[in-house]
């Protein structure tokens, strides 16, 4: 018996997929944006830090996930990002447009940098982008106008501590949403593809014609952007900077590469399920001291051992999940499918 499908093939995006996971996310967004409302301020503040540690780790496994890029240096634009809300609400601004209005600067400054930092490769560019981040930490806590290495508090905040949570849980929601279209829809584009390239084999990518550095530069500038968004709701949140070190700690960086590994580097599902263990566990096991930070090694390293794919990686190859389907599959176009049936139903007389 004969089933010869070959013929007129079609490329399948996964649509239907895609546009039920775009219904079931905003109707979630939805309900996050009016939670509120109904819930208490506490754990709605509390939520802010989810949201933020989601869009770090999504904007760093765009970096080294899919680009191939190893930072640990990101911290360079989370400190930026907060302190650019003092330059722009000193410029007249209110804390909210300020932090907008500094992520375009910041990723401004991130292109300048890219150039420097596409100079090294490996680990002499992984610790490059720490070099960088310390630089920039010197410049900042020499200028006296923002505060040098004391920090800052924000001068024109609202005094209300409810619009203010409020205010900067919708913000942090809005960079969240923002980070993951982004990421989501940068992913299914052609670029897409190219970053998956530049990261399996540079020299190959660059053989096919792909502008390798061009590709990594518009990412790079992208998570300089959400790390700077991400540096504007802490700031915000806290109202203020209180120490330079600790906005520019590389311990950010730490977090990101963690939150990735355990979730699933190379994967959209993988950062969001790492944040949400790094928040759970820094929720619940925070205050324990140097034996919370003993723990989140153990975990790193027995994920890194039996779950080499990182948890959303295991799940997806072994149960062929996908919540955000960024590929494509070859499958045989409708006329082809009617001629093969044809064919079975005369092999079967």
């Amino acid at each position: 018996m004969s089933r010869d499908l070959s013929g007129p093939i079609r490329i399948d995006r996964y649509r239907t997929k895609v546009t039920v996971t775009a219904v079931v996310a905003a109707g979630l967004f939805i309900v996050l944006a009016i939670a509120p409302y109904v819930v208490d301020p506490s754990i709605t503040s509390s939520w802010i830090k989810l949201f933020y540690l989601i869009t770090l780790a999504s904007m760093w496994n765009l970096l080294a996930g899919y680009a191939g890029m190893v930072s640990v240096g990101q911290q360079a634009y989370i400190g930026l990002g907060a302190y650019g809300v003092f330059v722009f609400n000193d410029l007249g601004l209110d804390p909210y447009s300020s932090a907008i209005v500094a992520s375009i600067a910041v990723g401004l400054i991130a292109l300048p940098l890219s150039f420097v930092a596409f100079r090294l490769r490996g680990g002499y560019f992984a610790i490059g982008t720490w070099v960088l981040a310390e630089a920039v930490r010197q410049i900042i806590i020499r200028v006296d106008a923002l505060g040098a290495g004391r920090g800052r508090s924000i001068s024109n905040y609202t005094e209300d501590p409810i619009f203010r949570n409020l205010f900067t849980y919708w913000l942090a929601l809005g960079i969240l949403v923002a980070a993951l279209v982004a990421t989501f829809l940068l992913l299914r584009s052609r670029m897409g593809i190219a970053l998956q390239s530049i990261r399996d084999n540079e020299v190959a990518a660059r053989a096919v014609g792909i502008n390798v550095n061009r590709t990594k530069r518009i990412v790079f500038v992208i998570a300089a952007i959400g790390a700077s968004l991400v540096g504007s709701v802490i700031c915000l949140q806290a109202i203020g900077v209180a120490s330079p070190s600790q906005i520019f700690s590389v311990s950010y960086s730490a977090f990101m590469i963690f939150m990735v590994l355990i979730g699933g580097i190379g994967t959209i599902e993988g950062p969001i399920i790492g944040a949400v263990v790094y928040y759970v566990m820094d929720f619940y096991f925070g205050q324990v001291g140097l034996w919370y930070l003993v723990v989140l090694g153990l975990l790193a390293i027995l994920i890194t051992l039996f779950f080499p794919k990182g948890i959303w990686g295991e799940l997806s190859s072994r149960f062929n999940l996908t919540v955000f389907p960024v590929g494509h599959r070859v499958v045989p176009s409708s006329l082809a499918l009617q001629r093969g049936h044809k064919e079975t139903l005369a092999d079967r007389r």
